[in-house]
C-alpha cells in the first residue's frame, strides 16, 4: 500500500468509525433477525471459499489442508453456527428475582450491545482467532472493527475481502495498514478484545484504562504438562506430541514444558520419540503435513533456544523454509532460558520431579498459565492439584482439546489474561446485561420514609434480628 492509498484508506476507516458511533448515539440497534442474517452471510462466504482459506493458511504457515480444516475452518464455522442457532435465546430478556423490600415490583435483565468493539486478531490462528470473537461481538449487536494481523499476509488478504463482501454497510470494518497499533488505541471504543502477547496486551490495557474501556485480554504463558508414573505413557506421549507440535508449537495453549515423574522419565521419553516419528516421519522438516515458523525473526529466536540442554529428539532445521523439527530437550533447570518465557514453537523442555511436594513447589509461585495439563495421578492428588494451583483451565489426560468445547469458557487469569469467551460466553463478553425494574404505583409502603419512629423502628429491629 503506497502513501496515497494508505492516507485514503485511513480517512475511509475514520469515517466508518464515526458513522458507527453516530449509529449508536441515535439509539440504533440491529435486530436479532438482522444479526443472524449477517452471521449466515459470513458462514456461507466461508463455505463457498473453503479452498481459498486452505490456500491462504498454507501460504502463511504451511498448514496442511487437514490441519487447516481441523484447527481453523471447522471451529470457525462451528462458532458461527452456534451463534446463529442460539442467538434468539441468548438475546432474549430474562426475568430477575427481587428483594422482598421491592414487593410488588417486577424485574428483568435486558441484554444490550456495548457499541463499537475493537477486536485484535493474531497470526498463529489468523482465521479462527479473528472470526470467533468478531462474530460473537456482532451477534451481541455491536459494530466491529477487526484489526488484522501483520504477519499472516495471505489470510489477512482473505479476511479483508470477506469483510468487504459481507459488510458493505460497515457493520464490520477491516483495519490493517490504514491505522497503526497505537493510532487505533487512541480512538474511542466501547469494548476491546485483544489476542496476542503479554507486552502488547499491557499496551492495550494501559490505553483502555485512560478511557475506562472494558477489555478482554487473551494472552498466553508457560502452560505446564505433568506426567505421573501411573499414567498411560503411550497415550500421554501421543496426545502431548499432537498438542505441542500442531501448528509447529505456535499455539498459546500448547504444553510449554513437561514435568515428568522420575520413575517414568526414561520410558515416557521413548514413547514420546516414537509418537513424533509416527506423526512426522524421519524427516519432519520436509513433511508436507508439518507447519513452518511464521517468519525469520521467530525462527532465529527458536533456533537459539534449541541450543540449550540435551537433545532428546528432533533438532533438524531448514532456514530456507523457517522450519524446525519437533524438538525435545532434557537436562535443563528451572532457571534455564527455556523456562524464562513462553516458547511458542516446536521445542519441548523436560524437567523431572521426585515427589508431589517437589512438583507443587515447581508450580506454585510461577505466573499463572493459560492451561495446566496432567496425565495420571490419584484422585486425591488431582484434588490437591486443583486446590493448590491457579490457571486459566485444567485438563486431565488430554491437552488443547478444551479449546473447542463451546460449553467451557476459555480465558486466562493473572498474567495469562483477563476475561473469557467461547459459546455463550462470547455473547456474554460483548454484552452489557442491563437490569430493569418496574415498580407498582398502586402500593407505596410508608416504612422507607422518615420520620423513623414507633412501629417503623420495631419493624426494622425485627427484620435485622
Amino acid at each position: 500500500m503506497n502513501m496515497a492509498e494508505k492516507s485514503s484508506g485511513r480517512e475511509a476507516v475514520l469515517a466508518a468509525l464515526e458513522a458507527n458511533r453516530e449509529f449508536f448515539r441515535r439509539g440504533g440497534r440491529d435486530s436479532v433477525c438482522r444479526r443472524r442474517e449477517m452471521l449466515r452471510h459470513m458462514l456461507d462466504f466461508l463455505r463457498a471459499n473453503r479452498d481459498k482459506v486452505y490456500s491462504a493458511l498454507n501460504a502463511d504457515l504451511h498448514k496442511s489442508e487437514f490441519e487447516a480444516a481441523m484447527t481453523e475452518f471447522m471451529p470457525a464455522c462451528d462458532a458461527l453456527r452456534f451463534m446463529i442457532r442460539k442467538l434468539p435465546r441468548l438475546a432474549k430478556p430474562k426475568r430477575a428475582g427481587l428483594s422482598i423490600l421491592n414487593f410488588p415490583a417486577s424485574g428483568r435483565i435486558v441484554p444490550e450491545p456495548y457499541g463499537q468493539v475493537l477486536v485484535f486478531a493474531t497470526w498463529n490462528y489468523p482465521l479462527l482467532l479473528a472470526l470467533e470473537p468478531a462474530a460473537g461481538a456482532l451477534a451481541a449487536g455491536n459494530r466491529v472493527v477487526l484489526k488484522l494481523p501483520d504477519k499472516s499476509q495471505r489470510t489477512t488478504q482473505f479476511l479483508r475481502w470477506m469483510i468487504e463482501e459481507c459488510f458493505p454497510n460497515g457493520e464490520m470494518i477491516a483495519v490493517h495498514e490504514e491505522l497503526a497499533f497505537d493510532e487505533l488505541l487512541n480512538e474511542k471504543f466501547d469494548y476491546i478484545f485483544f489476542t496476542g502477547g503479554e507486552a502488547a496486551g499491557r499496551r492495550v490495557y494501559e490505553a483502555a484504562a485512560r478511557t475506562l474501556t472494558p477489555v478482554t485480554l487473551e494472552l498466553g504463558g508457560k502452560s505446564p504438562c505433568i506426567v505421573r508414573k501411573d499414567a498411560d505413557l503411550a497415550l500421554a506421549a501421543k496426545r502431548i506430541a499432537w498438542g505441542k507440535f500442531t501448528n509447529a508449537g505456535q499455539t498459546c495453549i500448547a504444553p510449554d514444558y513437561l514435568l515428568v515423574e522420575h520413575e517414568a522419565r526414561e520410558s515416557f521419553l521413548v514413547e514420546l520419540r516414537q509418537s513424533i516419528r509416527a506423526f512426522y516421519g524421519d524427516d519432519p522438516v520436509n513433511n508436507p503435513d508439518y507447519p513452518w515458523i511464521i517468519d525469520e525473526k521467530q525462527y532465529e529466536r527458536l533456533a537459539k533456544l534449541a541450543e540449550h540442554g540435551r537433545l532428546v529428539a528432533g533438532g533438524e532445521r531448514n532456514p530456507d523454509r523457517f522450519c524446525i523439527a519437533p524438538t525435545v530437550i532434557d537436562g535443563i533447570s528451572r532457571d534455564d532460558p527455556l523456562m524464562e518465557r513462553e516458547i511458542f514453537g516446536p521445542i519441548l523442555p523436560v524437567l523431572e520431579f521426585h515427589s508431589e511436594e517437589e512438583l507443587l513447589s515447581m508450580l506454585v509461585g510461577r505466573p499463572k498459565p493459560l492451561a495446566l495439563y496432567c496425565f495420571g495421578g490419584s484422585r486425591a492428588f488431582r484434588k490437591t492439584l486443583l486446590a493448590a494451583t491457579s490457571s486459566g483451565a485444567v485438563v486431565f489426560d488430554d491437552v488443547v482439546m478444551h479449546f473447542i468445547n463451546p460449553g467451557l469458557p476459555f480465558g486466562g487469569v493473572g498474567a495469562s489474561g483477563i476475561g473469557r469467551y467461547h459459546g455463550k460466553y462470547t455473547f456474554d463478553t460483548f454484552t452489557h446485561y442491563k437490569p430493569v425494574m418496574k415498580q407498582s404505583t398502586l402500593i407505596d409502603w410508608p416504612v422507607r420514609y422518615p420520620p423513623f419512629t414507633g412501629w417503623k423502628r420495631k419493624l426494622m429491629s425485627f427484620l435485622t434480628r
